[in-house]
């Protein structure tokens, strides 16, 4: 597969489904646009809703999953690496994609993006770094990194290059 990205989403059941409805509405548009897309692989969350709509439209899907959370792999997965740490999944995750791409979650996905982010400033990441703003769900991350920028712990141009978008259409345009 040519084109993947990364997807860094929520394991949690508990958010609220309107974050679930616009993850599916990603994968699905850039499956369609001949995207491959690879994820953390777990039935949890985000994830699983992510994995039941790749499988719904026909899509390329890798999932990258530690063995302490075999239990929790998607069974239709197109393709399972698995790892022994998350640190290594981290690596995995990223290898070969054009893109990564946070959509609403929480600290892993934190975790996930700012690494990558980190990684593309020192030149270790070739893909973009993007945040699917849904509803306003990273102007706090933003007004930090604005922050960094304004006492000069960021150069500007390293944030100009992180995508920011409100919806999944405007996030698949600037890849």
């Amino acid at each position: 597969m040519k084109n993947k990205i990364a997807v860094f989403c929520s394991a949690s059941y508990d958010i609220d489904p309107k974050y679930n409805k616009v993850a599916r509405e990603f994968v699905r548009a850039a499956s369609l646009r001949g995207y491959g897309i690879v994820t953390g692989g777990t039935i949890k969350g985000t994830m699983g809703e992510i994995s039941d709509e790749i499988v719904a439209c026909g899509g390329y899907h890798l999932g990258v999953v530690p063995r302490f959370f075999k239990q929790y792999a998607y069974p239709e997965l197109s393709e399972l690496i698995w790892t022994d740490t998350l640190s290594e999944r981290k690596v995995l995750l990223r290898k070969d994609t054009c893109a990564a791409v946070a959509l609403p979650g929480g600290i892993g996905t934190l975790d996930e993006i700012i690494e990558t982010f980190t990684l593309q400033y020192l030149g270790q990441y070739d893909g973009k770094v993007c945040l699917l703003n849904y509803d306003g769900f990273y102007e706090p991350l933003l007004v930090l990194l604005r922050q960094y920028v304004e006492v000069k712990m960021l150069p500007a141009e390293t944030l100009e290059r992180l995508v920011v978008a409100s919806t999944p259409k405007e996030l698949l345009s600037k890849l």
